[in-house]
This record gives structure tokens, sequence and C-alpha cells, in this order.
């Protein structure tokens, strides 16, 4: 017999069970558990089990919060979804309930090693389910799921199934490093964009320092983050101290968070996830009084890069966002997907409406340019 669960805290699922479900995964349950730790505001996390005879066959994360539907907007689209909300102060937000993590790469929903691919359809549809039945609990309406691969025919089948609405999300940025040395690696790149590099990494750089502990830098790092937070058009989540300082802790070897310096004021940082085979890279702050003179983000990009030739890490996972330089530096691009229902057909059918404008294609040719590559 199947049945669902949802609960309230990763802690209740076994951390063998967990990973199990998800083998060989940075993100996996000491993340979670260092993200429920860091209490992020207006977050609620739930965790959505299924079990068939009692045994563990299908978990996924899920989170509650107040969603701007505008959140992936960038460009003239935002001004013009800023100014709406400045009129009517609200009328975008709504109560959300969605499969995956704000803190996450992407949305997983894990199987148990136990588990053929034959029945991961039916256990998606479980996760479905217990979804909108636990949306159902706190009097939510609209249920999604975030940021699933395109290219899992399990998620879309399953979604559209359950009636599911689907839009492109922010596509996740990928560079495979089959190269021996930066300087093999600025040669696949296009003319311009080598000459470019190789300008810049001949002028004067900052100092580079790896850290797993940063609590004696921790002021200047989280004044970086707000820094860069405020300037980002696209952004979900704000990311407190213990985010940084619980990731660091709680995963050890497997985050690093690297220091950029110059004489003695500290004016970058870039927190990654990192094992023999990827370099994740979780977010990058930066003074923007430094980053012209000092090129701080191509600098760190090219640091990364390095890393990874020189400890033979094949992939360097570079996130969402920034979608013209990545273009430019020769990343690849897996697409994602925003699938959602809201159980009130009238609310269904004007978001079917409204996802027209709010696409994240629609106001971003770079971000367009990357989800056709996918």
């Amino acid at each position: 017999m199947i049945t669902t669960q949802a609960f309230p805290t990763i802690r209740a699922i076994r951390r063998s069970a967990w990973n199990d479900c998800f083998p060989g995964a940075l993100e996996d349950w000491d993340y979670y558990v260092a993200v429920e730790n860091a209490a992020i505001d207006d977050f609620q996390w739930r965790y959505l089990a299924v079990f068939e005879d009692g045994a563990l066959v299908a978990v996924a994360a899920a989170f509650i919060t107040h969603y701007r539907l505008d959140t992936t907007v960038s460009g003239v689209g935002k001004r013009l979804t800023s100014r709406l909300e400045r009129l009517w102060p609200g009328v975008l937000q709504v109560g959300l309930y969605a499969i995956g993590s704000p803190v996450a790469e992407r949305c997983d929903a894990g199987f148990a090693s136990g588990v053929p691919e034959v029945r991961r359809a039916l256990l998606l549809k479980h996760l479905l389910l217990a979804a909108r039945q636990d949306a159902d609990e706190f009097g939510i309406g609209l249920v999604a799921v975030k940021d699933a691969p395109t290219q899992d025919p399990h998620w879309a089948d399953s979604c559209r199934a359950a009636g599911f609405q689907s839009m492109p999300s922010l596509p996740t940025g990928l560079l495979p490093l089959p190269y021996g040395s930066v300087d093999a690696y600025l040669g696949s790149l296009g003319k311009s964009t080598r000459k470019d590099l190789r300008r810049k990494l001949r002028a004067p750089g900052p100092r580079v320092e790896w850290r797993r502990n940063i609590d004696d830098v921790l002021p200047e790092v989280m004044r970086l983050y707000e820094a860069t937070l405020t300037r980002a058009e696209l952004q979900f989540e704000r990311l407190p101290a213990s985010y940084f300082t619980g990731v660091l802790e709680r995963l050890e070897q497997r985050a690093v968070c690297v220091l950029y310096w110059v004489d003695e004021h500290l004016v970058a940082f870039n927190l990654m996830l990192v094992d023999e085979h990827r370099l994740v890279d979780k977010f990058f702050g930066h003074d923007v009084e430094f980053t012209r003179d000092y090129n701080l983000y191509f600098r760190s990009w090219l640091t990364n890069v390095d890393y990874c030739i020189q400890h033979n890490i094949a992939l360097y996972e570079c996130g969402q966002a920034g979608y013209a330089s990545k273009l430019r530096l020769g990343c690849e691009f897996q697409g994602n997907s925003l699938f959602f229902r809201h159980r009130n057909r009238l609310v269904n059918g004007l978001l079917r409406l409204v996802k027209m404008f709010l696409r994240p294609d629609r106001s971003d040719p770079a971000m367009a340019a990357a989800i056709s590559e996918t």
C-alpha cells in the first residue's frame, strides 16, 4: 500500500534514507539541515515522503512562502511590474506552496535505490497529490514545481496529467572543462572574449584566499552580500549570515568560500559546493567600487575554472542569472521548467493569461538566448 506524509523538518527522515534517494548529491541531507538551521525569513520548509508498505520510496523538498509573480522578470518588464506594485501594493503577491527549494540548484524528486524507472511516474503522482493535500491544510491555493529539469520527462508528464500549467524557468549555466589549462580554456572562446580576458589577466588582481570558515570576516561578507542583493534584478530569498556559516560548517570539505582582497579590504566573496565531479557556484558578492578596476567577476570566474582544471573537476555549475556573460564565457545551459496550478479555476485561468507577460525570457534577450540553447 502506498501512503504519503509531509514533515516540517528533514530530521524526521533518516539521513541515510534521504541520501539514498539522491546518490552523490552535494545538496544532500546535511545541506538541508544547514538551510533549516539558518531560519530564512518568510519561508516554511516541508518535506514530502512516499512510503510503500512502510518503506520510504520517494522524497522531495518543498516550501511555503509569499511569492511575487514577477520574481523572474527583469529589465523593462520588472520596471513595469514594480510600478504596478507601488500603485496597488500586494497585487502581485500570492501564497505559494512549491516543490523544490529557493536555495537549491534545481527541483529533484528522489527515489530509493531499489525503485525501478518504470515506477517513478506513479510515485511523482503521489508526491504531487501530497503537495496539494499539504497546501490545502495551510489554506494555500497555488501549488508549483520550481525549476524541474526540462529534460526530465517524468516531471513534465506527471504535472500535465495533474492539470498543471508550465512556463520556462531560469536555466542553469554549466561549463564543461575538458581542458589542460586556463589558457586552453581561453582558446576555446571567441576571439574578442579571449582577447578581453587575457588583457584582464595582465592587470593587477586581488589576493585570493580559500576558506572553510569565515567567522572572523562575517560582517564584511554580509555587507558585500547585501550590496549585491540590492543591485540584483532577480531575487527570491534573502539569506541570513547563518546560512553562509552553517553551510560551511555542516558540509565541511564539500563547501568553500573564496575571499578576494585588495590590501586589507575584502572586495568579493564566492560561496561554493565542491566534490570530485563538480564545483557548484552558490553566491558571488562583490563591492561595486572595486569591480571594474579589478575585474572581480571575471577574476573569480577564471579562479574557479583554474581550480577545476587543477583538481580534475569536469564540470563548473555556475547557476542562474548573468546570462549575457555566461554566453560569452562558453557555458551550456540546462533548461528548467516551472509547473503550477491554482485550485480556484477562475484564478488558474487568470494565471494562464498572466504567464504570457511574466515569462522570464520575455524581458531578457540573453536569458531568451540561453533558454533557446536548452
